[in-house]
């Protein structure tokens, strides 16, 4: 209940978000001042620090409990913190039996009940089912990954 409620706070409060108020000028220690050399600077200007946006969470796939669930927070080839169950975007998942991604026929709450074709993620971040992090597929075949790359976000 506690992940819900924290998920409509964030989804809530990352609407549309009113300008920022940026500061006019001072004799404060700025923090970071973009300036024409592009690097940052430190003195008696006006800081201006860049925005921070909301989070994008993903739908990743759980290996142990074989599911795709909303990824909170996630890393180095993992999600660390799962939310509600969801279904990747066109429906292309990772079927554990033939350790290959394929199309979602028919499925509901992460898991897929009728498998289609093979199909592969826009992203190319595939399970490496060797050790269950996502790696970016250097040399794609069909819903398989014959040469791994980089970790990437799931």
């Amino acid at each position: 209940m506690r992940i819900a409620i924290a998920l409509c706070l964030t989804v809530a409060a990352c609407g549309n978000p009113p300008d920022a108020k940026r500061p006019t000028g001072g004799s404060g220690s700025a923090i970071a001042t973009n300036n024409p050399t592009g690097k940052p600077t430190v003195g008696g200007g006006p800081g201006v620090l860049k925005d921070v946006g909301c989070p994008a969470f993903s739908c990743a796939y759980h290996p142990g409990v074989n599911q795709y669930f909303t990824c909170l927070n996630g890393g180095a080839g993992t999600c660390f913190h799962f939310g509600g169950a969801c279904m990747p975007d066109a429906a292309c998942m990772y079927d554990s039996v033939s350790k290959s991604y394929k199309a979602c026929a028919k499925g509901a709450e992460g898991l897929c009940q009728t498998w289609g074709t093979a199909c592969a993620p826009t992203s190319r971040c595939m399970l490496d089912p060797t050790d269950n992090l996502h790696r970016h597929c250097d040399d794609l075949a069909g819903g398989t990954c014959r040469k791994f790359g980089a970790l990437c976000a799931p």
